[in-house]
């Protein structure tokens, strides 16, 4: 025993016996076996992250090129972005933005200056502008050919040498390049795979107004002749070049032969603002005739009459219906401007158009504007559908049909619906467009609500945010039939943002005389 106790003692042996846990593993184990796939992941994640950092650095740093568009220098550009599009920039005139495809990546096209020796070939010989809006298809198309092998060079060079810089491992530097080549190719083939060429046809237009019908073009060439991207884009250019290259002023809007233009605007509330907007509009998009849907003053009041004397200086046809907000003198006193007409359940034709008009049956000043329909006690919901409903037979009586008809408030619109192509209305300050219902075999009916031409006077200054001013232009063909519209907005009083839009109307006639429709004439009957 005592012999025993005399042995040397041996550690190792101790930690093999069961006493000492050599049951359990080993403390290291669990971690040893869980550190590899860990690694890998990081490892993984990290390469996915430089790919991605390094692309993204790629294309904001390589992914613009310089090229010739017609007689333009112009810069071309990609973006990382959430829903694509197209941005066309035109200094000092604005933007115009298009819907021109999906995927993760915005094409920003900046005209920028004139070549020198290309503008005094304009200059002298205007034929040229016509050759050089012909080449503007193959120029872009040259240009964004560069743009994307371009961008894909850079890209992958960016992530290959953040890639170096970071793991100092030539496998999974080799590893971030191509997945930054697999990201950026998939996304510029996104961008072409899902291009809608038709979008240069409803452009989104921001910039100086003055200036826009210029650089938009006609709307009636836009809804029939111009279906195709390259016509469209040549139009563009074409148009931008004979702008640039105007010394004196800018060229004037002329009308195509048989486009008729037609300006709605409606719920002025007394704003002398409008009156400037309307001129302007007036004035650079050659329209023919105003159309105003009510509420021209907020009271009706006697001394509001006066306000009513700038219609005069529009030298332009004014058609008018009364508003809820407009009394009889207020009428009166529009009917007084020599160049006004007041429509109360009657029809006139002006400018080949027949259109037919009936005030408000309400007059409420001391009311706020409600949505169509909205709070009216069932008296009043009975006032305003009978107008509706007497203007419909009036609709159906006139001589010759119906090609516009005006109410104030848009619940009077319903009965309508067939008897006309087209239904103007106000009073709702909102914009909308819709259809009205129809019975089988009717005519289909358009309801066109317009927003306050006149910011809806001091109540729209009553919220966080003025309300803006709207208006809308109307373009229709020789048959009379809508063809597209410009919407215009302008930021509420104290802003100077505008913005304007354009869009086509499908009319599956448009081309086509209606069944026994005479031609209009521009001899007014009231």
């Amino acid at each position: 025993m005592d012999g025993q106790r005399d042995q040397p003692h041996d550690d190792a042996d101790d930690r093999d016996t069961p006493a000492a846990g050599g049951d359990l593993p080993r403390p290291n184990g669990r971690w040893a076996t869980l550190a590899g796939p860990l690694r890998r992941t990081g490892l993984i994640g990290a390469v996915l992250a430089i790919a991605l950092a390094g692309a993204a650095l790629g294309v904001l740093a390589g992914g613009r090129v310089d090229t010739d568009i017609g007689p333009f220098r112009a810069n071309l550009s990609i973006s990382p972005a959430r829903d694509g599009g197209t941005t066309v920039d035109i200094p000092p005139l604005g933007a115009l933005l298009l819907d021109s495809h999906d995927g993760p990546t915005h094409l920003t096209v900046r005209l920028g200056a004139l070549d020198q020796g290309r503008t005094e070939a304009l200059l002298d010989d205007p034929a040229s502008i016509s050759r050089a809006s012909q080449s503007a298809v193959e120029d872009v198309r040259s240009g964004i050919m560069r743009l994307g092998l371009r961008t894909l060079g850079a890209s992958v060079l960016v992530t290959l040498i953040l890639a170096g810089l970071v793991f100092r491992n030539s496998r999974r530097t080799a590893w971030a390049g191509g997945l930054a080549l697999l990201f950026t190719a998939g996304s510029l083939g996104t961008a072409a795979a899902t291009l809608r060429p038709q979008a240069i046809e409803e452009p989104r237009y921001e910039g100086l107004l003055v200036n826009a019908p210029a650089i938009v073009g006609d709307a009636r060439r836009i809804a029939n002749d111009y279906t195709k991207y390259a016509e469209q884009l040549q139009r563009l250019v074409g148009n931008v070049s004979q702008l640039y290259t105007t010394v004196s002023a800018l060229p004037v809007y002329e009308p195509a032969p048989g486009t008729t233009r037609v300006l709605h605007v409606s719920d002025m509330h007394l704003n002398p603002t409008g009156w400037q907007l309307i001129r302007t509009v007036v004035e650079q998009f050659g329209i023919d005739v105003v159309i105003d849907t009510g509420d021209i003053t907020d009271w009706g009041s006697e001394p509001e009459a006066s306000f009513v004397g700038s219609i005069s200086l529009l030298k332009k046809p004014y058609v008018f219906i009364r508003g809820n907000h407009d009394s009889d003198k207020t009428a009166a006193a529009v009917a007084r401007q020599s160049n006004a007409i007041v429509l109360d359940n009657s029809t006139t034709t002006v400018a080949g158009l027949t259109i037919a008009g009936i005030g408000d049956p309400r007059f409420t000043p001391d009311k706020n504007t409600s949505p169509a329909g909205s709070g009216l006690t069932p008296q009043v919901a009975d006032q305003v559908v009978g107008a509706g409903i007497d203007l419909a037979a009036t609709v159906r009586a006139a001589p010759r049909p119906v090609d516009i008809a005006l109410v104030h408030d848009p619940a009077s619109a319903g009965p309508l619906s067939g008897t006309c192509p087209l239904v103007l209305a106000g009073h709702t300050h909102a914009r909308q467009v819709s259809k009205l219902p129809q019975a089988p075999g009717q005519q289909p009916t358009t309801l066109m609500v317009e927003g306050s031409t006149g910011g809806a006077g001091l109540r729209g200054l009553e919220g966080e945010k003025p309300t803006p001013l709207s208006m809308s232009v109307l373009y229709f063909d020789q048959q009379k039939m809508l063809q597209a519209y410009d919407t215009i907005t302008v930021g509420g009083t104290g802003q100077a943002q505008v913005n304007l839009e354009r869009r086509l109307v499908e009319n599956p006639t448009a081309g086509a005389p209606p069944s026994g429709t005479p031609t209009p004439t521009p001899t007014p009957t009231s």
